[in-house]
Formats: structure tokens, sequence, C-alpha cells
């Protein structure tokens, strides 16, 4: 019960308080440096012409933007698209074969010119202002990435655990750096990039603890703003199950992510990341130890029984949303049918990892 009141309160209760006692000042100042940005696609033809078309729409000098779309062997008609904006500055990278996330954006790194890359997915559209507000961080030396915020256009299941996830990364980014990057939108120093080893499933958190690793701070910028339609409870559980998968992937990919010595955010990492992944596995202890002791009459059973039955609806009411969808159970109902699932999310991510299945969808 303490491990995952501590991961889901008292973490960022603490992370929180730390921000408003010693924050960390970032000196801000409004330049525009070169910028690449950075889109890796496999068969996104049906979103990719409105993606090109929003980001050569962001209010940011056309001289000193470039925009790179790697296809990572794309069939359908995603290369023909890009193609068409050639006459418009789009530059075309071609892998041939299917390789992955990991080795397009390493491609389309190469071959930038940028000062600043910035990451993006095909899914998603950017504020028109992202770049504006994303920029004036690299004034400062310290800095070396900055994530923009993922807004969801409705705040039920999903979307109320995205404005959770906001509230601790706003906190840690002023306390020092957040623990990873919103993938749908964050820009690093070109000078820090390392290439992601093939494969890897969390570009948006290995690159920037790697750059953690360096010394550099990594912030967050709420005013960088990309939007997206929220998704289902079973299309967040996929998505999560592929983000846990990643997170045992990235320790045997950065191990000294666990040495404090070399890393500042052990703290944070421990806390916001992996504690997250024995949650579920302490959610079941505590329901099958509260049962015992109910059953046995232990002393203090009044206590016991009173959590037991909060245990019991808190279940019962994400039964009852899987069951009859989420429109019928309220907000709570919803709250609780996202966090079992999420919880869910961690066990599958674990199988993912140990079968080996860290596969990508592009647009993701």
């Amino acid at each position: 019960m303490g491990l995952v009141s501590y991961t889901y309160l008292g973490y960022p209760a603490l992370i929180y308080g730390l921000s408003r006692l010693r924050p960390r000042d970032v000196k801000r100042a409004p330049i525009e440096p070169k910028v690449s940005v950075v889109l890796a696609a496999h068969n996104e033809e049906a979103r990719m012409g409105d993606k090109l078309e929003n980001l050569l729409a962001l209010d940011y000098p056309a001289d000193q933007l470039e925009v790179i779309v790697v296809s990572d062997g794309s069939s359908d008609g995603t290369e023909n698209i890009v193609k068409s904006f050639a006459g418009r500055g789009v530059i075309l990278e071609r892998l041939h074969e299917p390789s992955g996330k990991a080795v397009a954006l390493n491609r389309g790194v190469a071959r930038a010119n940028g000062e600043i890359i910035v990451f993006c997915d095909a899914r998603q559209d950017l504020d028109p202002q992202a770049l504006r507000a994303l920029m004036p961080w690299f004034a400062d030396e310290d800095i070396g990435a900055v994530s923009g915020e993922l807004q969801l256009k409705t705040d039920k299941g999903p979307g109320m655990y995205w404005a959770y996830e906001k509230l601790i990364r706003a906190a840690e980014s002023k306390v020092d750096s957040v623990v990873g990057a919103t993938g749908a939108l964050y820009a690093i120093r070109r000078s820090l990039y390392r290439e992601l080893p093939p494969n890897t499933l969390l570009d948006d958190v290995y690159t920037p603890m790697q750059i953690v690793l360096q010394g550099f701070r990594v912030g967050f910028e709420p005013d960088a703003k990309v939007f997206d339609e929220e998704a289902s409870v079973k299309g967040e559980f996929s998505r999560k199950a592929r983000t846990l998968a990643g997170n045992y992937q990235l320790l045997s990919q950065l191990p000294s992510l666990l040495d404090p010595r070399k890393n500042r955010l052990l703290l944070e990492l421990v806390s916001h990341k992996l504690l997250r992944l024995a949650c579920p596995f302490a959610l079941a202890a505590l329901l099958g130890s509260n049962t015992v002791l109910v059953l046995t009459g232990a002393p203090g059973w009044p206590l016991y029984a009173t959590t037991l039955a909060g245990q019991l609806a808190g279940y019962g009411l994400a039964l009852k949303a899987i069951l009859g969808g989420d429109e019928k159970v309220g907000r709570l109902g919803r709250l609780a049918h996202t966090f079992v699932l999420l919880n869910a999310a961690a066990v599958e991510g674990l199988r993912r990892y140990l079968r080996g299945d860290l596969g990508w969808t592009g647009g993701r």
C-alpha cells in the first residue's frame, strides 16, 4: 500500500513541493536558430499531406526551417506525397526496407543541417506557435532538450491521466529536468544527439535521458502545444503497454541510469518510471493480503474490511466500465477503468519485453 501510495500520490506531491521551494531558473531569450524537423513515417498516406501542411504553416522563418521525412519502407503513397512537397523544401529520405523508428530517426538526424532538431509524429497537429515557444529555452546553455505538451481534446479516461502526467512533468522541469519527453513534439541540440540503438522503443525517453547523462537539462514547455484526439481506453492500453515494455528495454540500453554517480535524476527516474512497473504486482499483493486479513478476522478487522471494500468498489467500477462502456459509469468510473487498464498494461509490457515484441507503429 505504501509503494502504490507513494508512486501515485507521494511522489507527485514531493516533486510539486520541491518545484515550489527551489525552482531552477531558465535564461530564455528570443532566438531563431536553424531548425530541422525530423519525422519518421511508415505507411502514413492518409495523414502525410495534412501533416506537412501543418509543419510548413508553423510561425518560423522559412529560411531557418527544414522538414525531413524518413520513409521507413513505406509501401503505400507516403513517399509520393512527400515528393510533391519537394518544391516547398521538404526532404525525403528513404529506407528501402522497414527498419524501425530508431533507424529512421538516425537517418533523418544524419541528413539534418539544423542546430536544433525537432522530433514529431505524423498523427498530431502542432500549434502554429510551437517552435516559437520551444526555441527561447536554447538561449540557456544548460538546456539540452525541451519537451512540448500533448493536449487531448477531452478530459475523460486517458485525458485525465495525461492531465495528471503534465502536472508531474511541469514540476520535474522546474526542479531540474523531466524524465523523458512528449514523443509527439520535442526538440534537442543537434550536437547532443547520439545514435539510437536499433529497435529502440522509447526515443523520447532514451534521447532526453542520455542528454541528462551528458550534464544538460531537459525542460517542459506547456505553450509548445501539439493536439491529438483522445484514444479509447483500449487504445491507451496498447500504447502504454508498448511504453512500459520500452522502460524495461531502456534499463538494458542505458544501465548507467541506475548509477547515482552518473544520473542525478535517479530519484525521479525510479519514482516516476520504474515504480510504476512494480505497482500492478503490489496491487495484487494488497488485494490478496487484505482478503486474508478479513477472512481470518485479524486484529483491526473493521479497518481491513473498509480497505477491502474500497478496493472492491474501485475494481467493480472498472469492470462495469469494461462491460458497459465508459459513458455509462461517470467520471469516477472512467478514472477507475483507466487506472486498472494502465496497471494491466505494465504486466503486458513486461510480457512483450520478455518475448522480444518490440516493434513500432508509425504515427504513434
